[in-house]
């Protein structure tokens, strides 16, 4: 995604005083429809977190052709949500994006594939076309990796030419299209991208001026989102689901109990416990682990700081005590 570099000519709206006792508007962005890949944001919502930490949160649904990152740049909205290995990128060509913390250990990308195709892994792939974004990093990583070649469709969205071809392969949010592919009688199979080894985080991130001007809020954001995500997954998630429900016409109570069960199995949310993995944790040895996988990649051509786009400052003191 090409972005312009430097200052946004429109600026966003002022915020309270930090010292002060009314609370500070944050416009929140995330990536797609109301969904349960959200149901921490709302939770904390739902729930009074963001006002008791002295918030006054606006979440802003995403969708199909919108550009969040261009929003942010743009001062449109304040926060956003996002994937570290793009921030990385975004870093090497000079835009100021920070990632001030994490609320997914793992990325829900996979790869779908019938139940009955040939593929096992990720080496079985070699001369298969594969439907997925543009510009996507992980194509290159598993081609390197693993010594093989892979043709690339352009990504449409839909199932239709997968439930057509058995043997047609395509990226997928391991949270959603299986549940479209088995309810119209597939059976699919995934394997998880983060299991080649590319395995960037799922981040929030707001601009350098905006977190340098309002450090207090973003802190206290990245707080009340991961208790509102503890909560959402192991407690009652009845009030986020009730305004993701509202919020998304084509959202179903199954399809948010499936793609919750989906995160849960795949420890995207926690991570690997017995990696002493955990909610919210982002580490510099994994964000330095992205930044080189990105570096052998020839995906950035700059040597990028971790200075450069990401602060550990703002997580929660547990977790800034395991960053290092």
């Amino acid at each position: 995604m090409a972005l312009a570099a430097g200052c946004s000519k429109q600026s966003p709206p002022s915020l309270a005083d930090e010292d002060s006792k009314q609370p500070t508007k944050i416009r929140f962005k995330v990536d797609w429809f109301p969904q349960a890949e959200h149901g921490g944001f709302f939770q904390a919502q739902e729930k009074g977190y963001y006002k008791e930490a002295g918030l006054d949160v606006e979440i802003i649904p995403g969708g199909p052709g919108v550009e969040v990152p261009k929003l942010v740049l743009s001062g449109q909205v304040d926060i956003a949500i996002g994937r570290s290995d793009d921030m990385i990128v975004f870093a090497d060509q000079g835009i100021p994006f920070i990632i001030v913390g994490v609320y997914m250990e793992h990325d829900p990308q996979a790869l779908l594939l019938h139940d009955e195709d040939p593929a096992k892994g990720f080496a079985d792939l070699d001369n298969r076309s594969i439907m997925a974004n543009p510009g996507v990093h992980w194509m290159d990583y598993i081609q390197q990796k693993y010594h093989i070649s892979l043709r690339q469709i352009p990504m449409n969205y839909g199932i239709a030419e997968f439930m057509a071809d058995k043997s047609f392969i395509q990226q997928c949010f391991v949270t959603n299209e299986p549940y479209y592919v088995a309810k119209n009688g597939g059976h699919p199979r995934t394997l998880m991208l983060s299991e080649s080894g590319y395995d960037p985080y799922r981040v929030i991130f707001s601009t350098r001026a905006f977190v340098d001007a309002h450090p207090t809020a973003v802190k206290a954001f990245i707080a009340a989102s991961l208790k509102g995500w503890q909560d959402y997954m192991t407690g009652d998630p009845t009030p986020a689901n009730k305004a993701i429900l509202k919020g998304n016409e084509n959202m179903t109570s199954d399809f948010i109990a499936f793609s919750t069960k989906a995160m849960r199995d795949k420890q995207i949310i926690f991570g690997n416990p017995a990696l002493g993995e955990r909610l919210g944790q982002m580490t510099r040895k994994r964000m330095q682990d992205q930044v080189d996988v990105l570096d052998k990649l020839k995906m950035t051509p700059h040597r990028v700081e971790l200075d450069k786009f990401v602060r550990f400052d703002l997580l929660p003191l547990d977790l800034q005590a395991e960053a290092e």
